[in-house]
């Protein structure tokens, strides 16, 4: 399975520096070793506030209970607190790896039919937009899509070369007129495993 978590740390008041700078070295080395192991796949940064400290991490684990000890396992669990996403495979979800140059995107989809939109209409507005994630996963634009809990919501991992052109993106899905997305702007973070070297 995989896991979309959000954590977010609050250091101590009064922490020593010292220790704040081991815990994030141990942080760093303990990142390199799950992602090695497969566990840890992406992880990035979403827009942050001053003095905020936020990762969004893209995690694999057999089940609820395997994630939460390779959590644990991470060090700054101590001042971490850990928000998991479950995530299902979406029939639409390429599966491909990110690429470089353009910037990356999540976005959450909530998708509405309106009551009394006649069966063959909705059935071949899904077939467009499985089309058409094709063709965005062909053109790198789309790099991975989840189900989520809950009818009609999916999340998505998406590159473009900034706003304007993930807009664009959005509104070309046959689903746009019928879908409230949240798109959240990534950067990539020092320890996202699809950019440390060995």
């Amino acid at each position: 399975m995989e896991y979309l978590v959000t954590m977010t740390t609050r250091v101590p008041d009064g922490t020593p520096e010292d220790t704040v700078e081991d815990i994030r070295t141990r942080e760093a080395a303990c990142s390199r070793e799950l992602a090695f192991q497969g566990r840890l796949l992406r992880l990035w940064r979403p827009p942050l506030k001053p003095s905020e400290w936020r990762s969004l991490g893209l995690f694999a684990a057999a089940d609820d209970d395997e994630l939460e000890r390779v959590l644990a396992s991470m060090p700054l669990r101590v001042w971490r607190t850990d928000e998991v996403t479950p995530l299902s495979r979406h029939p639409n979800d390429p599966a491909m790896e990110a690429g470089s140059g353009a910037k990356e995107f999540l976005t959450t989809f909530t998708v509405s039919i309106p009551e009394g939109t006649p069966v063959r209409t909705v059935e071949d507005t899904q077939a467009r937009e499985a089309e058409r994630a094709q063709q965005l996963a062909g053109q790198g634009h789309l790099l991975r899509l989840w189900a989520l809990s809950g009818d009609g919501r999916a999340l998505g991992l998406w590159q473009a070369q900034d706003t304007a052109e993930m807009q664009a993106i959005l509104t070309s899905l046959p689903l746009d007129a019928w879908m409230s997305v949240q798109t959240t702007p990534l950067t990539r973070h020092p320890s996202d495993p699809a950019t440390v070297k060995d």
